[in-house]
């Protein structure tokens, strides 16, 4: 009777051992704080290894220990790579915060700065370090003077008195057609006013008058001084 029994014992226990090898590999199951959704082939200890189509097999690391997600979409610090048999989350370099591919960061880690899809210690000559985006933008690239304005005086185009004029030249940024552009640079000088305002009273003029006032003639012994007389023909 023993024999019989043992072996029945036996044969219960491979069942189970075979259930339980079938659960583990079933579609859908349950991982250690997570599950198996969407999952081809999924297992208690270790998740997911196989995602069905379109998604991307996320291999989260704990110590010796991994578990596998299957997501829509790759965390920060990772990009998606498809492949021809799984779809994987591929980590970003060390310096990348967050890329678009594993020669393309999107975003950096403190202490670096974005430029062209690289994460820089410093920014690269002819640029500057924008410090809240974290971005070497490039440095701006003047245009040309613009003609001189009005000269004014006290806000006036008419005045006695120097004034000034004023001329910009706009400046944007090499290599972006952006809407993002330097400020406008600016240069004054000095220059003669035009005109006088209306009323204003002419220096010049006041001195000219002055200067053509007739002069009195001057009297010797009671007559009249004319000058030398030239004698008549």
């Amino acid at each position: 009777m023993r024999a019989p029994l043992c072996l029945l014992l036996l044969v219960a226990h491979a069942v189970d051992m075979l259930a339980l090898n079938r659960r583990k590999k079933q579609a859908v199951g349950t991982g250690p704080g997570g599950n198996c959704t969407g999952c081809v082939i999924c297992s208690e200890e270790n998740g997911c290894s196989t995602c069905q189509q379109r998604l991307f097999l996320f291999i989260r690391r704990d110590g010796i220990r991994q578990y596998g997600k299957c997501v829509h979409d790759c965390p920060p610090g990772f990009f998606g790579i498809r492949g021809q048999e799984v779809n994987r989350c591929k980590k970003c370099g060390a310096t990348c915060e967050s890329c678009f591919s594993q020669d393309f960061c999107i975003r950096c880690k403190r202490r670096f700065y974005l430029y062209k899809g690289k994460c820089l210690p410093t920014c690269p000559p002819g640029t500057a370090a924008h410090l809240s985006t974290r971005e070497c933008q490039e440095e701006c690239e003047l245009g040309p003077w613009g003609s001189w304005g009005p000269c004014l005086h006290s806000g006036k185009t008419c005045g006695s008195a120097w004034g000034l004029e004023t001329r910009v030249r706009e400046a944007g940024r090499a290599g972006q057609e952006e809407a993002a552009t330097c400020p406008a640079l600016s240069e004054s000088r000095t220059c003669p006013m035009q005109r006088h305002c209306p009323g204003e009273r002419n220096p010049s003029q006041k001195k000219g008058r002055k200067e053509r006032r007739p002069r009195k003639d001057k009297k010797l012994g009671g007559k009249l001084d004319v000058g030398p007389q030239r004698p008549q023909p």
